[in-house]
């Protein structure tokens, strides 16, 4: 059985800046679909939305996130295990630390793009891997 809990607070610093804190932790001991293998994760950061240079629906934002896996889950991988996304038997474990920067613009009416980079280190658990540049691009869209 796979059970966890996750914490979420946002506050509001200025009427232009927001910061966040994340916390995420599950037991590890069963392999779940998710959008990633993360069994604990610390995460934050703070977005400045566009009003002061006259595009109050821009953000522009920093994140850093550092991500875990359990023990069990660990020695697992390293054993040869293989989950959804990583593993392949050489696993030299280190905490994977992710900073990354984006900026949302408001294109018209509901949508919105937004280019990120994000700068990786240990990517996928290994430490020997890495450092790896990942650029991104988002589109959402409000109906």
């Amino acid at each position: 059985m796979k059970y966890g809990f996750g914490v979420n607070l946002e506050q509001v610093l200025t009427p232009n800046v927001t910061a966040y804190g994340r916390f995420g932790w599950n037991n590890g001991k069963t392999e779940s679909w998710a959008y990633t293998e993360i069994d604990e994760t610390f995460a934050g950061g703070f977005a400045i939305n566009g009003r002061k240079w006259n595009r109050p629906q821009d953000r522009l934002g920093m994140a850093f996130a550092s991500n875990g896996l359990s023990a069990d889950h660990r020695t697992y991988l390293a054993l040869g295990g293989l989950g959804f996304i990583i593993g392949d038997g050489a696993m030299n474990y280190g905490r994977e630390n992710i900073l990354e920067s984006y900026y949302t613009v408001h294109v018209w009416r509901g949508i919105y793009v937004a280019p990120d980079v994000q700068y990786v280190v240990d990517p996928a658990y290994n430490r020997d891997r890495g450092p790896v540049i990942v650029p991104g691009f988002r589109l959402r869209l409000e109906l």
